[in-house]
């Protein structure tokens, strides 16, 4: 299971790479791995600001449809128009082509809440 060392994940296993006040937000290796083949995802929220742990979509995989949840309040400022036409890039590639979502971050104290790599296998 990849689990990389320079981001920062959530117990929804949402996975966020912080570039100053700007958050990439995707799914994490074993979310798609528990998911299966992903054949749809659905952000319909560009534009908008949610708190976190709001839903900002959805990913529907062949056995099911799974929320997507805010790691951190902000405002989605970009969603990754790939997945359109590429959405198993999300199982081939979590943490590269599969990304989901930028957020112009609005709390960065809530930075300080998410897990590391360590903290977050520990949970899985």
């Amino acid at each position: 299971m990849n689990t990389p060392n320079n981001l920062k994940y959530t117990k929804d296993h949402e996975w966020v790479k912080i570039d100053g006040d700007i958050a990439t937000v995707g799914i994490t290796d074993y979310a798609q791995d528990q998911l299966g083949d992903i054949v749809f995802v659905d952000i319909q929220t560009m534009g908008e600001t949610l708190e976190r742990e709001e839903i900002f979509g959805a990913i529907e995989a062949v056995k099911t449809v799974a929320d997507a949840f805010m790691p951190l309040s902000g405002e989605i400022i970009e969603v990754n128009e790939e997945l359109e036409a590429e959405p198993q890039a999300v199982n081939s590639d979590p943490y590269g082509k599969g990304w989901m979502i930028k957020i112009k971050i609005s709390n960065p104290a809530e930075v300080e809440e998410l897990l590391d790599a360590e903290g977050y296998l520990a949970l899985i």
